[in-house]
């Protein structure tokens, strides 16, 4: 078990594994090989990076909280394949920042701050960058967002966004008690591989607007949803798929808001 003798920040969420079976079952999920990039958020003890410094060509990690700089370079001071970007993740060029790297992959894998789970991975999602694989540690609510399917309650915008890009799958379960200091949540580990048959939007940036604005009341119709959109388009979209015109957008399949997509934009 890995011991800290440091002083938790709450405003950062930092929430550090203490199991290192729980670190090397992460990394095995990712597939990482020796000739790849991998960039992790929120290092905290370096119990991951480590692990990542094993398997990896080079490790890019950013860690927001600056009184860390003195453990993290003990704890990776035999690992000269680590870089530590002490800067917001949110706020950074990755682009830039990766740009003098030779890898043949780029991999995302981290326990990310439960309460920027959703702005890292939409900001992966549009940065236009290519990863091989993102794995994830995140709330298991959230997972259970992410991951849900047409019809299902936790169905929403983000797992419809989500799902346009990646097939996403539930990895394993980590208990709150693995944790230090221990959350009020248990959480999920996810994997996201890079669709090979994505549809294509003929607008991303119309068709995510389009899925936030059917989502906005979600117990309304589709129809009360987009009462700013030519809902005879629409109709005819529906109509084609055998569904109601009061339909609920919980039972809008990704294809399906493709198609309205790009109906709508012509």
């Amino acid at each position: 078990m890995e011991k800290y003798n440091i002083q938790f920040k709450k405003r950062y969420g930092q929430n550090f594994l203490k199991d290192r079976y729980i670190v090397e079952k992460i990394v095995r999920c990712a597939g990482i090989g020796s000739d790849s990039l991998v960039i992790e958020v929120g290092p905290g003890g370096a119990i991951m990076t480590r692990e990542l410094s094993q398997v990896a060509s080079f490790v890019v990690a950013y860690e927001i909280d600056e009184d860390l700089k003195d453990e993290l370079g003990k704890r990776l001071s035999g690992c000269s394949n680590v870089l530590v970007l002490f800067r917001d993740f949110l706020q950074t060029n990755l682009s830039l920042d990766i740009s003098s790297f030779s890898y043949s992959n780029l991999f995302f894998v981290s326990n990310v701050p439960y309460y920027i789970t959703t702005p890292i991975i939409l900001k992966l999602m549009s940065s236009g960058i290519h990863f091989k694989k993102i794995v994830m540690m995140v709330q298991k609510e959230v997972g259970d967002r992410f991951c849900s399917s047409c019809g299902c309650k936790d169905y929403g915008s983000i797992s419809v966004l989500l799902q346009y890009f990646y097939d996403v799958k539930k990895e394993f379960f980590v208990s709150r008690e693995q944790f230090i200091p221990k959350p009020n949540v248990d959480s999920v580990v996810l994997s996201f591989s890079e669709k090979k048959d994505k549809l294509m939007v003929r607008d991303f940036s119309f068709f995510e607007k389009l899925v936030r604005d059917s989502f906005q009341f979600k117990r309304k119709t589709l129809k009360n949803n987009l009462y700013a959109y030519d809902f005879s388009k629409v109709e005819r979209v529906l109509s084609f798929y055998h569904l109601p015109i009061n339909v609920r957008a919980e039972m809008i399949s990704v294809e399906i808001f493709v198609a309205l997509a790009n109906e709508l934009i012509e």
